[in-house]
C-alpha cells in the first residue's frame, strides 16, 4: 500500500479535501411561508437569494423550496463554492 491513498476514479485528493471542510459548516437554512392574494402558498429560504417557490398549501411550497435549496447548494459546491453563503 506504501502509504499512498487511493482514489475512486473521477475523484481527486483536492476533491476530497474541499468535500471535508465543506462538512465543518453548520448550515442553518430557514424557510419562510405566506399565503399570497391568489390562494397560492410561497416559500422562500431568505439565505439563498432566488430561491422560492409555490405550492398548493404550506407544505408543498415548503418540500419544493427545500428541494430546490438542496440543489443549488450542490450546484454550488460542484462549482468549487465550499461556503456558499456566510450563515
Amino acid at each position: 500500500m506504501g502509504g499512498s491513498r487511493k482514489h475512486p476514479p473521477g475523484h481527486s485528493s483536492l476533491h476530497a479535501q474541499s468535500l471535508v471542510s465543506c462538512y465543518q459548516y453548520a448550515m442553518h437554512l430557514s424557510i419562510e411561508t405566506e399565503l399570497e392574494d391568489d390562494g397560492r402558498w410561497i416559500a422562500e429560504v431568505p439565505q439563498l437569494p432566488g430561491v422560492l417557490a409555490y405550492g398548493a398549501t404550506a407544505e408543498e411550497a415548503s418540500a419544493k423550496a427545500e428541494i430546490l435549496a438542496l440543489r443549488v447548494l450542490a450546484d454550488r459546491l460542484e462549482h468549487g463554492e465550499a461556503k456558499p453563503v456566510d450563515l
